[in-house]
């Protein structure tokens, strides 16, 4: 990965007020070209491993081995990620996928793949996006000096390419690879990780905020401001990361609000396609429209975030789409046709794609940029730790009160969380700590 720095930190100009930098731009092309990397690699994966074997178990393996890292090794890439230089760390991440992709590729051609090797390589992937992951996360509020405003317009355009690309074209793009060479849809995704990887080494340097450092590239101030607890070990560090969100009470209200999300969401997930089948008598073709209603519904959201944001303020946002998110997903529930179901879906994804805008803009803004790593770190634990849970009870409602229940039960679930924002993430609660971040960040920078 990227070596430690302890160049002295420069001090460049602040990005343009209510404007992108440059530098945003090609991390946006980088994103979307991995998102559908992403998008065919996920669609081809299941159909790859179906044709290698038929048990379930080992099939569940296959598909959750990405995920794992981050249960074993996230706080520790956190904490790595805020010693290192993140920018760098990045493109040389997506480097190594592009490399490692190149394996299964060999093995298709070779007839030699098996299901271990399978579930070695997702692994090994899986490790990437904690690391990449972690300093994306934590390099964007540096790129953009910690302004809410432009973190939620650069979110609201992330999340509009990761829908379009990994979710709109990459599914159909990877079965379509997929059935004209087994090897092709990994050979897309290679080639999409070494686009992104380029792309971020292209950045300048110097590209970020002001009071955030420059040095030998992105991230190098924040190396060289945390120099000293670098001397303590990896596991110290992480602790800090993780202790923080404990104490900050408006951050972790935003990391419990995906959390119980996530429960209700893969709880859901899980039954879709019996409920697609049995309930709404859809085909295989119907259940892909029900998912393109969806993405639909989230590009709108994305679209939207800002203006609602504006409307409401972020915490009156989010507890609507707490609300709406809730509605949808309890309606879906209810429906007996697929034009409604469909509609619910939509109304689901769009806000969802408005609550995935707003919420991480406020926590970028108010991490402090030394922790970035390490919080975003322990944020994606906290959330996709609750996924496992979903899928389990979503599995056991579903067999023991019928296929509807997980899809009402969830939906409380989900309105449930507007009472996450109406105590802990209210707009004064929000405002008072960005002034405050923003306050400490300004004494910072004159000490």
């Amino acid at each position: 990965m990227a070596a430690d720095s302890s160049a002295a930190p420069a001090v460049p100009a602040a990005p343009v007020a209510g404007k992108l930098p440059r530098a945003f731009h090609r991390l946006w092309a980088a994103g979307a070209a991995s998102s559908l990397g992403d998008g065919v690699y996920l669609a081809a994966l299941p159909l790859l491993a179906a044709r290698l074997t038929q048990d379930p178990v080992m099939l569940g393996l296959v598909s959750s081995a990405a995920l794992l890292p981050w249960f074993f090794f996230g706080l520790i890439g956190g904490a790595l990620v805020d010693r290192w230089d993140r920018r760098r760390t990045m493109w040389l991440t997506d480097l190594g996928r592009a490399a490692l992709l190149v394996i299964p590729c060999v093995a298709v051609a070779g007839h030699l793949l098996s299901v271990p090797l399978l579930i070695a390589v997702a692994l090994l992937l899986g490790t990437g996006q904690v690391f990449f992951d972690s300093a994306a996360s934590a390099y964007l509020p540096q790129l953009l000096d910690r302004d809410v405003t432009l973190l939620q317009r650069a979110g609201a355009r992330q999340q509009g390419a990761t829908t379009l690309c990994a979710d709109f074209a990459g599914p159909p793009l990877g079965g379509l690879l997929f059935s004209l060479g087994r090897a092709l849809p990994f050979g897309l995704d290679a080639l999409s990780f070494l686009a992104s990887s380029l792309l971020i080494r292209s950045i300048p340097q110097g590209s970020q905020g002001a009071g955030s450092g420059s040095g030998a590239g992105a991230g190098v101030g924040v190396a060289a401001a945390v120099a000293a607890p670098a001397r303590r070990s990896i596991w110290a560090e992480a602790k800090v990361g993780a202790g923080y969100l404990l104490r900050h009470r408006l951050l972790l209200g935003l990391a419990l609000r995906p959390a119980i999300g996530n429960v209700a969401f893969v709880g859901a997930d899980a039954v879709l396609v019996l409920y697609a089948h049995h309930t709404l008598h859809l085909g295989d073709r119907g259940y892909g429209l029900l998912l393109v209603c969806q993405a639909t519904g989230g590009l709108l959201g994305t679209v939207l975030a800002g203006r609602l944001g504006a409307l409401l303020g972020t915490g009156g946002a989010l507890t609507a789409t707490a609300l709406l998110e809730g509605a949808a997903l309890i309606g879906f529930g209810l429906c007996g046709g697929p034009i409604p179901a469909g509609l619910a879906l939509a109304g689901l994804g769009a806000a969802m794609g408005a609550t995935m805008v707003l919420a991480p803009a406020i926590g970028q803004a108010l991490i402090p940029l030394d922790l970035a790593g390490r919080v975003g770190a322990a944020r994606r634990l906290l959330t996709l730790g609750a996924a496992p849970l979903g899928a389990l009870l979503g599995g056991w409602l579903a067999s023991s009160a019928g296929l509807q229940a997980p899809f009402l039960v969830g939906g409380v679930m989900l309105a449930a969380t507007s009472l996450v924002t109406l105590t802990v993430a209210t707009n004064r609660r929000i405002e008072e700590a960005l002034a405050a971040a923003k306050a400490e960040r300004e004494a910072a920078e004159e000490g």
